[in-house]
This record gives structure tokens, sequence and C-alpha cells, in this order.
């Protein structure tokens, strides 16, 4: 099947799995490059089952999985880093020390987290850290939700995002339209507003109420000369 159909699939609300959606969206655009980067998924699938504890339960692989993450590359979380999935499984796998930023590493987890049988959500925050926008994951386990924030090594079970009150829960379509957002915002910085409206356009397809996909789309057409649709946009 050629990737713009597999595409087409999930843009309309069929699933063709987590790690092809994500790696399509960041940019896979040929079944070579799909199959290259899923047998790298494959790869470290192996290297970390192999250092899992012996019949490990649901939390217990989690935990092993973000600890394994972090000791093949204790400095792989960047600021502004990768956040396309195809990347960050090139800088997991190769020399240097840096991953990816929340939604990459996030990405990442989800992923490898769903091919180990786990239930695996995102949430995503307005503002964290004082640094923006940010996602991070969460593990619905049979007696409770554990945040796994993937930006710190100790980030299992962690507890400061608990309370706060901008919590978005995200499925795997959301976190997928964040790739199409978040490459849209390159476009657009990079003077390329038909390909940012275009990739807005998928993100609001997989997530209708991503509202900062909507006014970014809107600014963009606006730069385009397209008030008019501008405006219809932000009366729908």
């Amino acid at each position: 099947m050629e990737i713009a159909h597999l595409e087409q699939t999930f843009l309309e609300g069929g699933r063709i799995g987590l790690d092809r959606e994500a790696l399509i969206a960041s940019g896979a655009d040929s079944q070579s490059v799909l199959a290259e980067y899923l047998a790298k998924l494959d790869q470290l699938c192996q290297r970390i089952a192999a250092a899992l504890p012996p019949k490990a339960g649901e939390v217990e692989r989690a935990r092993a999985i973000l600890h394994w993450l972090w000791r093949e590359k204790p400095h792989r979380y960047q600021y502004g880093g990768n956040f396309r999935l195809t990347d960050v499984l090139d800088a997991q796998m190769g020399e240097g020390d840096r991953v990816g930023n929340c939604l990459g590493l996030t990405l990442l987890y989800n992923v490898l987290g769903q091919r180990f049988g786990l239930k695996l959500r995102t949430v995503q925050l307005e503002d964290a850290f004082g640094l923006g926008p940010h996602v991070f994951s969460v593990l619905h386990a049979k007696r409770r939700s554990i945040d796994i924030e993937n930006v710190f090594p100790y980030g299992f079970d962690y507890r400061g995002h608990r309370e706060n009150p901008q919590r978005q829960d995200w499925g795997d379509r959301e976190l997928v339209a964040d790739i199409y957002h978040s490459r849209a915002n390159g476009l657009f910085e990079q003077g390329e507003l038909e390909g940012a409206v275009e990739n807005y356009d998928k993100a609001l397809r997989l997530n209708p109420r991503y509202i900062k996909a909507r006014l970014n789309k809107g600014i963009a057409l606006v730069e385009l000369g397209r008030v008019e649709q501008a405006r219809d946009l932000f009366r729908g």
C-alpha cells in the first residue's frame, strides 16, 4: 500500500498502529523508508526485551523501559530537540547523547511501550516548567494511572503534574497530530506557508479541538492574504 494511502487511512479515522502513523507523520515517505524505521524499532524492542525482568508485570515493564532508555542515553532530553520519530530513533541508536524534546521522547516511549502490551496515553499541558507546551506519557495500569515524565531519568511515577488544572488527555490521534503541528510551525518559520497550512490541516483532521493548530493555521492564512478563509476558520 502506498504511503499516501496509508496516511489518508489514519487521517480519515482508520488505524494502522501508532508506530506507522508516527513514522509517516514524521516524514517516512516511501515503503522502504517506513520498513527501515520499523526494523529499527524491532531492534530496540529486542534489546529492551533482553533486559526486562522475567515475567515482569505491566508496571515493572513500564519502569524498566524508561530506565533502559535513560541508561543508554543519560543526556537524552534536549529542549527544542528532535520531535520526529524518525530523527528520535536515529539519535537513540546513534553515537550522540541527545535524543529529542518532550514530544520526541514521549512518542518513542509510547510506541515502544505499546509494543510491550502497555496501555499508554498522553497528557498535554499548555505550559510546564516555564518552557511552554509539554507532553508526557501516562500508563493506565489495573489499579491506577501513573504519570511518566520522559524528560527526566527519574520520571517514572512523576508527581509534579498531578494537580495541574491544564491537563488534557490525548490518545494516539492527538499525539500524532502534534507531529504535524510541529512540522507546520517549522515550515511557517521558514516562510513555507502553503506547506504549513497543509500540515495544520492534517493536525486538525486528527484533533479538531486543537485550538493552537487552528489559531496558527489562521495566522498562516492571513500571511498568505487569504483573510476571508481565516475569518471563516475562526467563526467555525
